[in-house]
């Protein structure tokens, strides 16, 4: 053993986890032992439909032998160049891969992956098995669209899963940090395991990021601001102004209710709430309430009157004006555009524009996340909601890391179990580990409507509050950004949803995903952004005469929307309007967290 290994090894530290280990051990065993006692019938239950679907893969893919003979061919010609090629490295040569690790997999980013054989073997080995499953179980002829997109989702799981780089013995990393630390690694990693368990109530709970490192209102969610309004829904948060003048009419934001605020202010150098008000807003924000068995009645229309058209209300009579600007992020921009085709209905003209961050309105082509979203499945589920009142958070959230498996949860195994890590810090993974709740009859509405019946962009396809909602009478001038890598809402089904509307519509394509394709300040002079003055037919034409820009959409909305401000008046002091100030910002209803002592039960 080298003296750095022998510095590593601590003999004390080892038996204070061992000890760790087997006290957490006892009392989780001690607690999945009450469990079944209470629930001794549990059995196992295919309501994801994911037994089914492979089961008509595999008899689909029986009828055609060749088919599967002809990739097993192909699958055992890779190998025999691999196996020739390993023996070409073991002779010092270097030959071309067999197959490339795909540029953004980070799986496979130490040294060892490519500088020793045996690894590179191993590597390439898992690379030639993944491309060769996923092809025959993609090719299958004769699936439903459903189907195949569930053996097409769920097989890319099972692949992600089986990675070499995701287990101990087969990661040149884990090893070398295993011979370092004495295996100290692996014992701090399974006590890691352990409180993750624990934290769970017996399911696992990964932990994502150190929440130790955040606190709301000092150093994440901190633009000053006041709360000015609250009811059951919604706390409605007016932000100080940063400029002696102000555009007459406000900015209200509508956030996802499936995710706190804050996302939209973060640290102060990627808070889109403080640049927008250093542009001269006067930025109101609805932060939602984290909602539990009482609020299990709140429908979509609850969300229509007691969320925008209340926040509508508030905002401006607390920055004493007529009308305002609103912006609708994913979900919460839904709702925005429902409200609309509300307001329309009513020849209500208090929204002057609206701006859409990748917000859906024609569900036709929703993306990965219809593999969640079928009669099956959403009975299931509204089966669980109605037994508690609401959606729990941590299976939103799951599904949700399921879509991005490598990064949001292999990443974390590997770093929390296998190297006996503490996960960083990082903003943006304690937003996403903030988790929230749906309540039981407003996601079962949103889910049948929007998702199954794609109602919302049908004229009268649904009614909220007496009144059916057309998107076509819609006038006022909208402004549409969605982000090209978008795994949540597909930039081309954006696209579609804003062709709906029959008002003047800007759409803008950024770079990046969901959430920092949006999240994007000029500052960073990051991924740039696509521009078309023409709403053309379809997403595939508008790209192709688009125009490419560097840096940030932000800038370009904020053009936009300068013709829509109504000129400049004096700074507005959040409290000191008709509305009177609560609290200080961020409030008091983003501060429950699922996981802490407070949350309901």
């Amino acid at each position: 053993m080298s003296a750095a290994e022998q510095t590593a090894f601590d003999p004390a530290e080892i038996t204070r986890l061992y000890g760790d280990i087997a006290r957490k051990s006892g009392e989780l065993l001690t607690r999945a032992m009450q469990k079944a006692a209470a629930d001794p019938k549990q059995a196992f239950d295919d309501e994801l439909g994911i037994a089914r679907a492979f089961f008509d893969a595999w008899v689909k893919m029986a009828t055609d032998p060749v088919q599967l003979m002809q990739s097993q061919i192909k699958a055992w010609q890779d190998y025999a160049s691999l196996w020739q090629n390993t023996w070409l490295a073991m002779a010092g040569q270097k030959p071309a891969p067999v197959v490339e690790v795909q540029k953004g997999d980070r799986r496979f980013r130490h040294e060892d992956w490519e500088n020793k054989f045996l690894f590179d073997y191993l590597k390439q080995s898992y690379l030639i098995a993944a491309r060769h499953l996923h092809k025959v179980m993609c090719g299958v002829q004769g699936l439903d669209e459903a189907t195949a997109k569930k053996v097409d989702f769920y097989t890319r799981q099972y692949i992600d899963a089986l990675s070499p780089s995701n287990f101990a013995l087969t990661n040149p990393e884990v090893q070398r940090e295993t011979v370092r630390s004495g295996g100290q690694n692996l014992l701090r990693g399974f006590n890691n395991l352990l409180d993750d368990l624990a934290r769970g109530d017996g399911e696992l709970r990964v932990k994502m990021v150190d929440d130790r490192a955040f606190k709301l209102g000092e150093n994440i969610a901190a633009t000053p601001g006041k709360v000015v309004f609250q009811n059951d829904l919604l706390q409605l948060i007016q932000y100080s102004p940063a400029t002696d003048k102000v555009y007459r009419r406000p900015l209200l934001i509508v956030p996802p209710w499936i995710n706190k605020f804050y996302v939209l202010d973060m640290r102060a150098d990627n808070s889109f709430v403080r640049w927008a008000v250093a542009q001269g807003h006067t930025v109101f924000i609805v932060s939602w309430v984290n909602p539990d068995a009482r609020h299990a009645q709140k429908t979509f229309e609850h969300y229509l009157t007691e969320g925008t058209l209340a926040a509508i209300d508030a905002a401006l009579k607390a920055a004493d004006a007529d009308d305002l600007n609103l912006i609708g992020f994913c979900l919460g921009g839904t709702l925005a555009a429902s409200t609309l085709g509300y307001l329309a209905a009513r020849n209500d003209r208090r929204v002057a524009s609206t701006t859409f961050f990748a917000t859906l309105v024609d569900f036709r082509q929703a993306g990965e996340l219809e593999v969640f979203i079928d009669e099956q499945q959403v009975a299931a589920l509204e089966k669980r909601m109605n037994q508690r009142g609401y959606l729990e958070g941590s299976e939103m959230a799951t599904t949700f890391n399921m879509l991005r498996a490598n990064d949001l949860i292999w990443s974390f195994v590997v770093n929390n179990y296998l190297m006996g890590r503490e996960p960083m810090a990082f903003d943006l993974l304690y937003w996403n580990a903030d988790s929230t709740r749906m309540p039981a009859a407003m996601h079962s509405f949103y889910l049948r409507n929007m998702y199954l019946k794609n109602l919302l962009r049908e004229p009268g396809g649904i009614t909220l509050a007496g009144t059916p909602i057309d998107l076509s009478k819609v006038k006022t001038p909208l402004y549409f950004v969605s982000t090209v890598e978008d795994h949540i809402a597909p930039w081309k089904t954006v696209y579609a949803g804003a062709r709906v509307f029959n008002s003047a519509v800007r759409f803008v394509l950024g770079g990046s995903g969901h959430i920092a394709g949006i999240v994007n300040p000029p500052a960073a002079n990051k991924y740039g952004y696509w521009t078309n003055d023409k709403l053309t037919d379809t997403a595939d034409d508008w790209l192709a005469q688009a125009r490419q820009n560097p840096g940030s959409w932000w800038s370009d909305w904020q053009q936009w929307v300068d013709k829509q401000g109504g000129g400049k008046v004096a700074a507005r002091i959040p409290g000191q309007g008709r509305l009177k100030a609560l609290e200080d910002a961020p409030g008091s209803y983003v501060s429950l967290r699922l996981d802490s002592k407070a949350a309901a039960k």
